[in-house]
């Protein structure tokens, strides 16, 4: 921990870090570290002026999340939060837990990792579409998580300078207690909708990967949670073909590659039972009829021409 403190000062070209993690913390890794004296070496971090504030991000269970909380004085914490993830890890119960604790409060996945933006299911459009206000998605759900006044911060990815702008104008007004009680319901209908129709309850954060079998699991669930979402075969299909079947590059990492040797299940914060959900994709996504569909796309698709000779 030493040599991985100093490292980072190093290559920060600095003497001291303001805010310092514990990254992904869950029951496992949390019982492993404080194997290690991890709380002794921070508060020898601490006193040597390395650090200046500690705190964590978290992945596991409320209850362990309670425990980590009250076992040092932390100044901060990172947990995943939005309108799907009420309970699911340290959840509303715990935003409020270490909010009650002084602890600052920084939320990731505010968005689901833009899960919950983009092209919505139609149900979940109807929704929105019969809300008094019109808001884009993104902006119902971080009003939604910036409704909480126990948060202190959103952390929400931007690809484009449009999506800064939004973000922007979004938090101006965004209060915390801001939501009235037809908004709030306006949500809670979709994420009822959301549930309802996911099949996985996967963020694609990619922290189970990579595949020693070579399964590029995020892609295989985001295709089957579509397929369901938006009821569209034939795209699926076609979708799983050119880009987990080999379609595309020639090289497979569908869900039938699966071999159930259970090391994503170790690395999963959403804790799901990825073999089994995996094998339930390859079931319904793979075999004859997306082969079929896949060597009807080759057929139509231009002959490659052979590389000039250099």
């Amino acid at each position: 921990m030493d040599k991985m403190l100093n490292t980072s000062l190093q290559k920060l070209q600095t003497d001291h870090i303001d805010y310092y993690l514990l990254h992904g913390l869950e029951e496992q890794s949390w019982n492993k570290l404080l194997g290690f004296g991890v709380l002794d070496f921070l508060e020898k971090a601490k006193a040597d002026g390395k650090i200046i504030n500690t705190g964590f991000s978290f992945h596991g269970s409320n209850k362990t999340f309670k425990e980590i909380v009250d076992a040092n004085n932390w100044i901060m914490c990172q947990i995943q939060y939005n309108f799907l993830d009420e309970t699911i890890q340290a959840g509303t119960a715990g935003l409020k837990y270490a909010a009650s604790k002084k602890l600052a409060v920084m939320v990731m996945e505010p968005l689901r990792g833009g899960a919950l933006t983009g092209k919505l299911p139609t149900e979940v459009k109807e929704l929105y579409d019969k809300a008094e206000i019109q808001r884009s998605p993104a902006e119902w759900g971080l009003r939604w998580v910036w409704n909480h006044p126990q948060v202190t911060v959103a952390l929400s990815g931007m690809n484009e300078e449009r999506q800064v702008a939004e973000n922007i104008r979004t938090a101006e007004t965004a209060l915390p207690n801001s939501m009235k009680a037809d908004e709030l319901a306006t949500v809670k209908n979709v994420a009822e909708s959301y549930r309802h129709l996911m099949k996985v309850q996967c963020t694609g954060c990619g922290y189970c990967m990579p595949c020693p079998s070579g399964v590029n699991i995020p892609n295989n669930f985001k295709i089957y949670n579509d397929y369901y979402m938006f009821g569209d075969e034939q795209q699926t299909r076609s979708m799983y073909g050119m880009f987990l079947m080999g379609g595309l590059s020639g090289k497979r990492s569908d869900a039938s590659l699966c071999k159930d040797c259970k090391k994503c299940m170790d690395r999963c914060p959403q804790h799901i039972l990825i073999p089994e959900r995996l094998k339930a994709v390859a079931e319904e996504l793979g075999g004859p009829k997306t082969e079929a569909v896949l060597a009807i796309m080759k057929s139509r698709s231009p002959p490659q021409k052979p590389a000039k000779p250099s």
